[in-house]
């Protein structure tokens, strides 16, 4: 994992919009995160299975994976909401509240559209329009592309990634300032990052979208993130080098 410095930043986007892509994305409002720790790529095959095999969890939705991540390097997909907490509480770990996301997918930058600036490329993400150097037709491996400021890969494309936050409407208008973690009830939860079937609008760091907890495709997976104790994370962020497993 990444350890990822406390800081303050500007959440949304307010830039010329024509088409209403970023309707939800506003408005910008400031927030403040403490660091904490964040896997550097998606929740791998690989690392999911493990789970499963040695906390018996029930999923039976192996045959849909393989046609979309073929071997243990490939983001985990078709996994819901529930199956990604479960996850996650399983690794001693957490899903990600939607302003960590952002400011961690942001890397350090003030303003940008994507992890790395304003322009996307080939080399930089896995979405429909921009397929890699590979051409990846679905899914690519985890950490094929380029990190962002803070050395994480796929903060933009590959797969969707579920956040802990419910979705609410109007959150962006009254969202605390300090540690904001959404709604406290609703329909849906967010999903950030966009993905391999999607255009390169939904990889902007600011794109909100969401689904049913229980949704379950080929195009969302999730990443974790950790808590740092106080007196750890006051180290820490007086010395940024240090990681986690």
């Amino acid at each position: 994992m990444i350890m990822i410095p406390a800081g303050t930043f500007e959440m949304g986007d307010n830039k010329d919009d024509p088409l209403g892509w970023l309707e939800k994305s506003r408005p910008v409002h400031t927030v403040t995160v403490n660091a904490f720790y964040m896997d550097q790529t998606e929740v791998t095959v690989g690392q999911f299975r493990r789970f499963v095999e040695t906390a018996n969890y029930q999923f039976t939705r192996w045959q849909e994976v393989s046609k979309y991540a073929p071997t243990d390097r490939y983001p985990m997909v078709y996994v819901s909401w529930y199956d990604a907490t479960a996850y996650a509480k399983w690794a001693e770990k957490r899903l990600p509240t939607e302003a960590e996301w952002e400011y961690a997918a942001r890397g350090g930058l003030i303003s940008k559209r994507y992890p790395w600036g304003d322009e996307i490329t080939s080399d930089r993400a896995n979405g429909k329009g921009v397929k890699g150097q590979d051409q990846w037709r679905k899914t690519a491996p985890v950490g094929q592309f380029k990190a962002n400021g803070y050395g994480l890969s796929d903060m933009a494309g590959n797969v969707w990634e579920w956040c802990a936050d419910w979705y609410s409407e109007d959150y962006y208008d009254n969202s605390p300032v300090e540690n904001p973690t959404g709604s406290s009830t609703g329909l849906y939860r967010i999903l950030r990052g966009g993905s391999w079937l999607y255009d390169v609008n939904a990889l902007r760091v600011d794109y909100r979208s969401l689904d049913f907890p229980q949704a379950a495709n080929a195009y969302t997976g999730f990443r974790c993130v950790k808590d740092i104790p106080l007196n750890e994370r006051k180290q820490q962020e007086s010395n940024p080098s240090h990681s986690s497993n």
